[in-house]
């Protein structure tokens, strides 16, 4: 399946009619947060295809508190979409005292066990417990930052190695050096920096 990835930036030839061609063939939008919602309502309107999403940690900034219509909220959810079995974290690590999509370790791992039914009954069905995680913040030590506001949770390395989804997208870390690492296999997973935006070809299993 054709997947359009975006995050962090407005990408000039996405929010314009040269979408329909960048984006010629794609099946799924998913978006990893910091997007104003009227960007991904453009997306929506322009691909006719949909388009799920989690929110990034700038809540209220840049229409980012606004929640974009036509499209579907992800965060703590797990879903199926054409075969595609995607699920969704909203926020980054809890680094200031507003209330808006930031948690503690505590808080995501919490979040984490509440997606495991979902997660075990899709290994009983489809035997895989995911194909999609798709985070705004990273796991730490891959692709974060040693400042504050910029780390990734340690609860997202226990996910990726416990459930094993075959694709970890995640936003956050904004990317100004081509030579940095965007890519970064762990283990049975591929974690992908979509900072701006990718088209990812990604296998549907039987």
């Amino acid at each position: 399946m054709r997947v359009l990835t975006v995050s962090d930036k407005i990408v000039e030839w996405i929010y314009s009619p040269a979408i329909r061609e960048y984006a010629r063939g794609v099946e799924l939008v998913l978006s990893a947060g910091d997007l104003p919602a009227h960007y991904l309502e453009y997306i929506v309107s322009m691909l006719d295809v949909p388009l799920f999403y989690v929110m990034g940690n700038h809540g209220g900034e840049g229409g980012e508190g606004v929640y974009p219509e036509g499209c579907e909220n992800l965060d703590g959810r797990a879903v199926e979409y054409k075969g595609l079995l995607l699920a969704g974290l909203e926020g980054a690590p809890r680094y200031n005292t507003k209330p808006a999509f930031q948690y503690t370790e505590n808080q995501m791992r919490t979040k984490i066990a509440a997606l495991a039914p979902a997660l075990i009954l899709n290994r009983a069905r489809r035997g895989r417990y995911l194909d999609v995680l798709l985070t705004h913040a990273p796991p730490a030590g891959i692709h974060d930052e040693r400042d504050y506001a910029h780390r990734g949770f340690q609860s997202f390395l226990w996910l990726i190695d416990h459930w094993q989804p075959r694709y970890h997208i995640h936003g956050h870390k904004h990317v100004y050096d081509n030579r940095e690492p965007i890519e970064t296999r762990r283990g049975e997973t591929i974690v992908i920096n979509t900072y701006g935006s990718k088209i990812l070809d990604i296998p549907i299993l039987k």
